[in-house]
């Protein structure tokens, strides 16, 4: 088999495929063509990367793996054949969301820290249920209370590969050694990040639309 032929199957396989498939995955497709490696697959994706350059698809590498998703560009057309509008969260749940992701691994207690507020056990069971957050472990010490970190389905929905690839924000284990000073910037710097809420709500009111909130709120169209 050569090298146009598995780009042929790669790129039939991805268009068809629910979920972002890694290299290994597309690779066991070729288990019965030994000449098949994972570098040859891999320079497949190449040269698929490259002939869908100019197209509205984009063959992309998220934290699950491989896929194709709609342009940036192609999004507002996208949406016409999908008018169900995404989940609306709460400022809270969006704040608490932002925290994990930028900062992880954290406690709820670190969680609550931060935005100087308590916060409710629903919160964290929304943003599980969604399949964004997960246990990553547990910190020493009294209680050994649970760590919380993003899953690879939160990376994978937001298009993104890594905690790398998103904007910096001072360390929060930093923040945690500091002083009040510090915790107000850390606070700021993540209400910078969702922008502040419309006119008339509250801290724990529905965030206004941005667009962070927008991407956090809705998964990547794969269509």
């Amino acid at each position: 088999m050569d090298l146009p032929e598995v780009g042929r199957v790669v790129e039939a396989v991805l268009l068809c495929a629910d979920e972002p498939m890694s290299i290994n995955q597309l690779t066991k497709l070729f288990a019965e063509h030994d000449e098949v490696d994972r570098r040859l697959v891999l320079q497949a994706i190449e040269d698929l990367q490259g002939r869908w350059q100019d197209r509205g698809l984009a063959l992309v590498e998220v934290a699950e793996g491989w896929r194709f998703q709609s342009r940036p560009a192609m999004q507002k057309y996208v949406e016409l054949i999908h008018p169900e509008k995404p989940p609306r969260y709460s400022r809270a749940v969006m704040e608490t969301l932002a925290i994990i992701a930028w900062c992880y691994p954290v406690t709820r207690g670190d969680i609550e820290d931060i935005r100087g507020v308590t916060m409710s056990s629903q919160i964290i069971k929304t943003l599980e249920d969604r399949g964004w957050i997960e246990v990553v472990g547990y910190r020493d010490g009294p209680g050994r209370p649970s760590l919380l970190g993003v899953t690879d389905q939160f990376w994978s929905d937001m298009g993104l590969q890594s905690r790398a690839d998103l904007p910096p924000l001072e360390s929060f284990h930093d923040a945690l050694q500091a002083d009040d000073e510090a915790y107000a910037s850390l606070q700021q710097e993540i209400a910078i990040t969702l922008d502040e809420p419309s006119a008339g709500e509250g801290k724990e009111g529905l965030a206004d639309t941005s667009e962070l909130t927008e991407q956090l709120e809705r998964k990547s169209v794969q269509d």
